[in-house]
């Protein structure tokens, strides 16, 4: 260290700043710098002095901790220097399942060696040596189980994010830090061009040997690193430069510091402004992709994977520690997961596969990085040609429609039957309370059917009856159990299987045998503990079965008469039909006639022809509808309500006789008449002869008097005129005739009041 406090140059006549005005490059004035560091000097002047000290510090010393990362040994400034090729071969690792191909190799080198050192001509046997070893390689790329692909994506000697970046672009220029004084390795941004297109790369790195794999965190980051890709997609969006990720992680770091610094809050953050990023994003999924650290830089309009490598939300060895407690079922997994590309394409989850050799990326680095250029150019020229607004679309619905379903369609019969079936619960027998109030309650939906809709009734009476069905199986099972026949029916069951599989008739012991069990349950139900519960079940099952034919009946019988109204309105709005109808009502209205009974002859035969007419018409009309049958009885149903209703009235007016015949007045008066009858004998003279008619007269009379003054009369004038009225119009077909009315009248004629007394009738 030198003091310039007392200079051996003095400079007098000028001030401190003339002199470093007037200085050259040289010096300071015309002397050279060299010379003035090597001897020490001062500038006096009357007021002012300048004094310069030097010290001696260490190269590369830093305004900042030596160690501001405690994630990171040795500090974050140990990894600004540029990516290096290794300066060995990677040893080369066999992984288990490559072991067979080991052996042929091996028998390749010794050949070869034999024949360099025998000089004998072996090219034949180390062709079809190395024919058998590609054959064997390909066999084996071509038919990889899962877990043998996430063994391949973790290969140590796979392919890295740098690897690839350097073989792809034209430049790459590095970025670090989070501008918060971290800068994660584990993820590594930068910009890079490929065929002049400039884009904005970020990607996990893992290292290439343990060195490294140290150094990198595993490729497993930190907060810090997800800020950092987060710096750069804004600054790539603030550019316009496109994005390209590359996805190569076991998942986000999850150390106890990781947590302290905000880990998920750096990854939801991470995931909430992919979405919004305004340029297109694409992501390369070049080993494994684990979980919620891999998406963090994976929310892009495309998700491309190598062909062997794996994305997954937990790895196969956590899941089969949760599932099956142990890490060995990992293959099963690794399965059950869907992780690899090809199931992922078809889950609709990942875009595209990019290949790779036989033998794994690691195999041809170069020819895999080549690859993954094209799949880039293919992908980015796709997305160029959006705009904006579809850009984010686009990739707003990717995700939105990752795990979508539709119900109702049918599954792929090879998926259905890799499916898990589905675990019914035990279903317990609903309490008999409960049960009645149900039945109950859709009794009077049923009542009320009549006046509303039936579709809501139909739905819930099927819904009981098939609750009745499974609550009758659960009871026939108690029942079982309860009289001890469940081990035999489990036994004549599995016997009744076995002979099925064999595609034989069932043996006539064997039928004797299910006959005599069911022969004996059947007696010996009465006796089970839970026997009026079933007989109640069984009784409401009946009950509502017999209810759901009946409401079948009534809608199709219901849709029926619709069509047939409908058909009969199509008949009568016919043309020819309307012209004949207007004629025939011009006629009538000629004739003048104020009722059916005043019409002529041959109005009456107009009316009866054209009503034939319609009847046939309509008859042509409705055989489609297989109606045939009914338009042709129409007459004799007509006949047969007619008489059903004059015998209903015959019933009705003898018990109405019965009735006053019982009364105390009649009673006693035929009492009277019933002596005086025995007294005449054979031959009454005049005076018993003259007694008994007025008896009978009398009784007759208060009989008359009592049917007039009844509703009796006004029922047989109502039916009178309706068989008139039928008559009329050529509706009965002449079964049915006065006679039958006449009679019916009879009973309360008083002319025709027959009494029996006995042995003897007076009329």
């Amino acid at each position: 260290m030198a003091s310039l406090s007392n200079s051996a140059v003095a400079f007098t006549g000028t001030t401190a700043s003339e002199l470093l005005r007037s200085s050259k490059s040289g010096g300071v004035d015309g002397i050279p710098f060299r010379t003035l560091r090597k001897a020490p000097f001062s500038v006096k002047t009357r007021d002012l002095s300048v004094v310069a000290k030097a010290r001696k510090v260490k190269k590369h010393e830093y305004p900042w901790p030596e160690d501001p990362d405690p994630n990171v040994k040795g500090g974050v400034l140990t990894h600004l220097s540029h990516f290096k090729p290794l300066k060995g071969k990677s040893k080369p690792v066999t992984l288990d399942f490559e072991k067979p191909l080991v052996a042929l190799e091996k028998k390749i080198i010794d050949v070869r060696k034999m024949a360099n050192e025998t000089g004998l001509d072996f090219s034949d046997q180390i062709a079809s040596l190395e024919n058998k070893y590609q054959q064997a390689l390909k066999d084996l790329y071509t038919h990889l189980t899962p877990i043998q692909r996430v063994n391949i994506a973790r290969h140590p000697n796979r392919p890295t994010f740098l690897d690839h970046i350097f073989s792809i672009t034209e430049k790459f220029v590095e970025l670090h830090g989070d501008r918060a004084g971290y800068d994660d390795p584990a993820i590594v941004t930068g910009i890079g061009t490929i065929d002049g297109r400039r884009y904005m790369f970020i990607g996990h790195q893992k290292g290439r040997n343990t060195k490294e794999n140290i150094m990198r965190n595993f490729g497993m980051p930190t907060p810090h690193g997800y800020r950092k890709a987060l710096r750069m997609m804004y600054y790539a969006d603030h550019h316009g430069f496109p994005i390209v990720t590359f996805i190569d992680t076991p998942g986000a770091f999850a150390d106890l510091k990781s947590e302290e610094l905000g880990q998920g809050e750096a990854i939801a953050h991470n995931l909430r402004t992919m979405f919004g990023l305004k340029v297109p994003i694409v992501s390369i999924v070049i080993g494994e992709g684990g979980s919620g650290g891999a998406l963090a830089i994976g929310c892009a309009n495309k998700l491309l994977m190598l062909e062997n490598a794996v994305f997954y939300v937990a790895s196969p060895e956590a899941c089969a520690a949760i599932l099956w407690k142990t890490a060995k079922a990992a293959p099963k997994a690794a399965e059950k997961l869907k992780i690899t590309g090809p199931e992922l394409c078809k889950l609709q989850v990942a875009d595209g596969i990019i290949p790779e050799p036989l033998g794994g990326a690691h195999a041809d680095p170069s020819w895999t990085s080549q690859q993954i250029k094209n799949a880039i150019n293919e992908a980015m020229d796709e997305l160029n040609k959006m705009d904006t607004e579809e850009l984010l679309k686009h990739r707003m619905l990717k995700f939105r429609k990752i795990g979508g379903f539709q119900e109702g369609v049918p599954v792929d019969p090879i998926r259905k039957v890799n499916m898990k079936k589905k675990e019914e619960p035990v279903a317990g027998k609903t309490p008999v309370i409960e049960l009645e109030y149900e039945v109950e309650k859709l009794k009077k939906q049923i009542s009320k059917a009549t006046e509303s809709s039936s579709k809501p009734t139909e739905l819930a009476l099927n819904e009981m009856i098939e609750k009745l069905k499974k609550e009758i199986d659960l009871e026939y099972s108690a029942a079982v159990e309860a009289m001890g026949f469940k081990e035999r029916l489990l036994n004549l069951r599995g016997e009744c299987l076995k002979s099925n599989s064999q595609d034989h008739l069932m043996h006539p012991v064997l039928m004797d045998r299910i006959e005599k069990l069911s022969d004996e349950f059947n007696k010996g139900l009465p006796n089970a503990p839970n026997y009026t519960s079933l007989k109640y079940k069984l009784d409401m099952l009946k009950g509502f079965s017999k209810a759901k034919s009946n409401l079948e009946k009534k809608s199709k019988g219901e849709e029926l008469k619709l069509d047939i109204n409908k058909k009969l309105k199509e008949v009568m709005d016919q043309p020819e039909m309307k012209k004949k109808m207007q004629a025939l009502k011009a006629e009538v209205q000629k004739s003048g006639a104020s009722s059916a009974a005043d019409l002529d002859d041959g109005t009456k035969q107009s009316i009866s022809k054209l009503k034939k007419e319609i009847e046939l018409e309509l008859a042509n009309v409705l055989k489609s509808m297989d109606l045939n049958v009914e338009i042709v009885r129409a007459k004799e149903l007509i006949d047969q309500d007619l008489k059903a209703k004059v015998e209903s009235l015959k019933e009705e007016t003898n018990k109405k006789i019965e009735n006053l015949m019982k009364s105390s007045d009649l009673k006693n008066t035929t009492k009277l008449l019933k002596l005086e009858v025995a007294k005449a004998g054979k031959t009454p003279d005049a005076a018993l002869k003259n007694k008994i008619e007025a008896l009978e007269q009398q009784i007759k009379q208060k009989l008359s008097a009592a049917i007039s003054s009844s509703e009796i009369k006004e029922k047989h004038e109502e039916l009178q005129a309706e068989i008139k009225a039928l008559e009329c119009d050529g509706g009965l077909n002449g079964s049915l005739k006065n006679d039958d009315l006449r009679e019916t009248s009879s009973k309360y004629d008083e002319s025709r009041v027959e009494i029996n007394l006995g042995a003897n009738r007076f009329t």
